[in-house]
């Protein structure tokens, strides 16, 4: 399909909007927010770039299963999820193939019939869906995300330009992605780290009370924390944090 229509922006004035949606968005994303509000911000910064576009969602490939992960309009939320229940559909086949998917809804009727039916309920008539790839950090493969949904009440929208311009906008904002996963993964690290160093100081005080107590020495009585916590088939440190709670209590 080629989209092409005189009321559509010229293909330079489509480039500029895309450009100046990629530099909002690098400057709005902060670091230390969740990865779904950056992958919202990515959806409403797509929606401002892209010409047609009325709505935008993400999908995320995860361990339990695709779900969208953000959406500027809760309707799409639906065409997503019927292409989830039956396992086919624009976003599941771009994620999965690593190739944008665009086309007048009408048209795949017989290849998806499920979304087919949910986009049309919701006068949805043309998408594109782009994969959503992460750089590697050690040079290999790219990471697969999930896809970028680009839906238009429009049957006309989206043409091959459109299609580049996409590809050009997902390239560039997984920088924005794996800036974001970085900084919680340096923060989930820290956490680990804290409760580490907690749980070795409250193991340690729990071991000189029972020096002090029972007149044993350091490793007899980190045996005894030990046998209580295989006995008990809970956590050591949760063991040292009961017998502490319980001497304060005394």
């Amino acid at each position: 399909m080629s989209g092409l229509t005189p009321e559509r922006p010229e293909p330079l004035l489509r480039l500029d909007e895309v450009a100046g949606a990629l530099e909002d968005l690098r400057a709005e994303v902060a670091g230390e927010e969740p990865l779904d509000a950056v992958l919202l911000r990515l959806a409403e910064t797509a929606v401002k770039g892209i010409s047609d576009a009325d709505a935008v969602s993400v999908t995320v490939l995860a361990d339990g299963g695709p779900r969208t992960a953000a959406s500027t309009d809760s309707e799409m939320i639906g065409i997503d999820g019927a292409q989830y229940t039956a396992e086919s559909g624009p976003a599941l086949h771009a994620a999965t193939t690593r190739e944008p998917v665009r086309s007048v809804v009408a048209d795949d009727e017989e290849r998806w019939p499920e979304f087919v039916k949910a986009a049309l309920a919701t006068g949805v008539r043309a998408y594109l869906s782009m994969p959503l790839l992460l750089e590697s950090a050690h040079d290999g493969e790219p990471e697969l995300v999930g896809a970028l949904n680009v839906y238009s009440r429009t049957a006309t929208a989206f043409d091959p330009f459109d299609e580049t311009l996409m590809r050009l906008f997902t390239n560039t904002a997984s920088a924005a992605i794996s800036n974001a996963r970085r900084w919680h993964h340096a923060r989930d690290r820290v956490r680990h780290l804290e409760v580490a160093l907690t749980s070795r100081a409250e193991i340690d005080q729990a071991k000189g009370v029972l020096m002090a107590v029972h007149g044993v020495s350091a490793e007899d009585a980190f045996a005894r924390l030990v046998e209580q916590s295989q006995q008990q088939n809970r956590k050591l440190r949760e063991v040292a944090r009961e017998l502490l709670e319980s001497v304060r209590h005394r």
